[in-house]
């Protein structure tokens, strides 16, 4: 899965700028584009909306930019504390491995 993402994620963003959501879906199989219309409203739900907009009022009331200004006003530990945990993810060990094997990259 993370060697498709990765590796596909900038098509799919080409498509999209491209044509929008559907040059991007009349570009993929018709199993994918089918699972888009029955799993994305599965994962892309009311509580993922919520989540969002909760996300997008601490934005705009500055509750995000107080919060982030005082980590670095702090020395950003919270800051390092994040990206230290999540340097250990997994899913970093296996990007490794995998972006090894990129003759591209090479």
């Amino acid at each position: 899965a993370y060697f498709e993402v990765c590796h596909e994620m900038k098509m799919i963003v080409d498509l999209i700028i491209e044509g929008g959501i559907s040059k991007l879906r009349w570009s993929i199989s018709d199993t994918a584009e089918y699972g888009d219309y029955v799993s994305g409203p599965r994962v892309i739900d009311d509580h993922v909306k919520k989540n969002m907009k909760a996300v997008l009022d601490d934005i705009q009331n500055g509750a995000f930019a107080k919060r982030f200004i005082a980590d670095q006003d702090a020395g950003a530990p919270q800051s390092k504390k994040f990206r230290e945990g999540e340097a250990k993810h997994p899913i970093e060990a296996t990007g490794k491995e995998l972006r090894k094997m990129y003759s591209w990259l090479a």
